[in-house]
Order: structure tokens, then sequence, then C-alpha cells
């Protein structure tokens, strides 16, 4: 079972994160219920789940974690109010895991047979990677959504997405050195970063400037060291 689990997270993500453009989010918001984009979005989760799952003995279970996708998104979009995005955000994404192993756990039956080769450990690892990449970005981009960055970095514009991406490579970076052992590097990066960021927070007379980059640091590299902590633990049960 834990196979298939770490199969319809992998769908998940990929699904939520990677397969969904902003027009996408952006219409669902104004148009709710009416936009096509929410019913091609859930067509495209249970496509990915057929896809990497790879059973068609499973279909009742990945049409029901479709069919709770489409009920949750739903909700979300018809409850959530501009000030509470960020609330129904990780609402949203808590209620679609806890129907992934509720359903998964009610319907299971005996031993599961899979064609593909994945092994628990390697789709855990995956599932990790992964989640350090664009979901960590959206993430971060939803809890810094109540700071209004713009008008800081007026006239000392970076280039287009290169914090996002850069953000992606620390934390991939930080997640190989723990789960290899080598925490030190990890302690080498922060110090590297520190003296790159220096520049900018003395050169910025801007107090909120200087502690928008100093969260956005701690949180990018705490969500990374948690993820590799995670990682290790479960290994030896995956």
């Amino acid at each position: 079972m834990t196979i298939l689990i770490l199969k319809l997270i992998l769908a998940h993500l990929i699904g939520d994160f990677f397969l969904q453009p902003q027009k996408w989010v952006k219409d669902k918001e104004k148009k709710k219920l009416k936009s096509v984009w929410l019913y091609v979005h859930v067509i495209i989760h249970v496509a990915l789940m057929f896809l990497i799952v790879w059973d068609l003995s499973y279909t009742n279970l990945i049409l029901l974690i479709g069919a709770s996708h489409l009920v949750i998104d739903a909700l979300k979009l018809l409850l959530q109010k501009k000030k509470t995005k960020r609330f129904f955000f990780f609402a949203d994404q808590l209620f679609h895991l806890a129907s992934i192993f509720t359903l998964t756990i009610l319907l299971f039956e005996g031993d599961f047979a899979f064609t593909l080769t994945f092994s628990p450990k390697l789709l855990l690892l995956i599932i990790c990677a992964i989640f350090l990449t664009m979901p960590t970005s959206i993430i971060m981009k939803t809890i810094f959504s109540k700071w209004d960055i713009s008008k800081l970095t007026k006239g000392n514009e970076s280039l287009k997405d290169a914090g996002k991406y850069i953000g992606i490579l620390e934390r991939l970076l930080v997640f190989i050195f723990i789960i290899v052992g080598h925490w030190e590097a990890v302690g080498f990066l922060i110090t590297a970063k520190s003296v790159f960021r220096f520049g900018d927070l003395t050169a910025s007379k801007e107090r909120k400037l200087t502690e928008y980059i100093l969260i956005g640091t701690l949180i990018s590299f705490g969500i990374a060291i948690i993820t590799s902590l995670v990682y290790l633990n479960l290994q030896h049960y995956a």
C-alpha cells in the first residue's frame, strides 16, 4: 500500500504544481465552478494517476480520488476570499493528501501488483525532490503574498524568476548534502549565500526589505532541512 500512496502523491504534486498554469488558477478564481479549467485540471489529475499507477484494477480508487479532488477544489473556490487565500491554499493541499490516504486505506484489499519497478524508497526520494522545486516556491509565494515586495524592490529589479530558480537550486543542494551526510556543506552554503546577500542587506536602507530577505532565506533553508530529515526517517519504512 505504501508504494501506491506514494505514486498517488507524486501524481498530485505534478498535477497541482507543474501542470496547472497561473492563468488557469486566475480563471478558476474569477469564474469559479463555471471555469472550464477546473474540470480540465481534474481530468489531468486522473490521467496522471492512471499513468503513474499503471494498473486499471485500481480504477475505482483513482476515480474516487479524482471526484474528491473536484469537490475540494470547488469548495475552495466557493469559500475563499482575498484575505483567506493563504489559509485555503494550505487547507486545500491538506485535504487532498488526506483524501489520498483515507480512500486508499478504505479501498485497500490484498496485495498490490505493480508492473512498474519503482521501489518505495525511490518514489519517496523523487517526491521529496519534486516538493522542493515548484511546490515549495508556490508555498513561499503564498506565505509572502501578504506583503507587497514590488514597492521595496522598485528600481532594483532582478532577472525574471531568478530568485525562484536560485531558491530551487539551494533547496535541492541542501537536500542532497543532508541525505549523503554532509551537514558541513549546508553550513558552507548558508555562509556563501550570507556573503552574497550581505551587500543587499547593507546597501538597503529599507528595514522591511532586509527582513523580507532574511525570512525568505530562513524559510527556504528550513523547508529543505525538514524535508531532508523526513526523507531520512521515512526511508527506513519505505
